[in-house]
């Protein structure tokens, strides 16, 4: 089966008095990327954490969040004592010497910075980090969930597109030997007609057509294209990792068919080809969103 790479997955635990979310999101790239955030109690971790997705994802950008916080009811209040006497103090000479009115409570004193602040419990231990493992993994699950479903609605797609295409190559496998007889063709009638109803050379116009021949026949791109499609066809039923070996068939893929429409020299053949790059251009675009 392949996947897509644009997925999104969440898990969220507590663990003691401290609540832990890990929200992980992915999308295209050419690589394998990884971006994280974590708290800064968390960050002699982040190379951990970075491994354990890497070691799940072959290709596209990820993005991790980790988020930690603590229970209302585990947080201590402190009151710096100190502090609220020097701002007390400050504010009372400020008061005689500006001359000004009004009272100065305990509300205003409390609501200078850091008199009173809440303190959460500590939040790095192996305990910790082991605990958004576990987390990192239940997100993964949502992530892989959500690519798998969009790689099989693009794995169908692909497959209808890979029918279309082989069906014009063989419109144009079969177009081959009609080249050549209507070549020969025209070449008749246009040395009779430059000839003046003189006897042709039937061993010098068969000459010249198996040169014709020669020069238009596209059997081996036929041949090596049939072989890159059952490739391709191979691939999606194999399923896997296959964004990349599918981007290296498609420029070979696409290499044959410009060789066939410069050897055919044949309209209908043109046509045929500029509806091939067509499907093959979309094909190479859905194929940007596979891992």
């Amino acid at each position: 089966m392949i996947a897509s790479m644009t997925g999104y997955g969440k898990a969220e635990a507590s663990l003691g008095e401290l609540m832990v979310t890990v929200d992980i999101r992915s999308v295209n790239h050419r690589f394998c990327e990884v971006a994280a955030r974590v708290p800064k109690s968390l960050a002699g971790f982040e190379p951990r954490f970075r491994q354990r997705i890497q070691r799940r994802v072959t290709r596209g950008r990820v993005e991790m969040m980790v988020t930690i916080g603590a229970d209302h009811r585990s947080k201590h209040l402190v009151i710096d004592a100190d502090l609220a006497r020097q701002y007390h103090s400050e504010l009372v000479a400020l008061k005689r010497d500006l001359g000004l009115s009004g009272e100065i409570d305990v509300g205003l004193v409390a609501s200078a910075r850091e008199v009173v602040t809440f303190v959460e419990p500590p939040t790095e231990s192996e305990e910790l980090a082991d605990h958004v493992e576990t987390l990192i993994d239940r997100a993964l699950d949502g992530v892989d969930a959500m690519r798998r479903a969009e790689g099989e609605a693009i794995a169908r797609d692909l497959a209808q597109r890979l029918d279309h295409i082989l069906e014009s190559l063989e419109t144009v496998d079969r177009r081959a030997p009609v080249i050549v007889q209507e070549y020969a063709a025209r070449l008749q009638n246009r040395v009779k007609t430059l000839t003046k109803g003189l006897e042709l050379d039937a061993g010098r116009l068969a000459q010249e057509v198996a040169l014709q021949a020669e020069r238009c026949d596209y059997t081996e791109e036929v041949t090596r294209l049939r072989s890159h499609l059952a490739q391709c066809r191979q691939m999606l039923k194999n399923g896997g990792a296959v964004g990349r070996p599918f981007d290296f068939l498609l420029q070979e893929i696409n290499r044959e068919v410009n060789t066939i429409g410069s050897k055919a020299g044949d309209a209908e053949v043109a046509m045929i080809v500029v509806t091939l790059k067509s499907e093959l251009e979309k094909f190479r675009e859905q194929v940007q969103n596979i891992e």
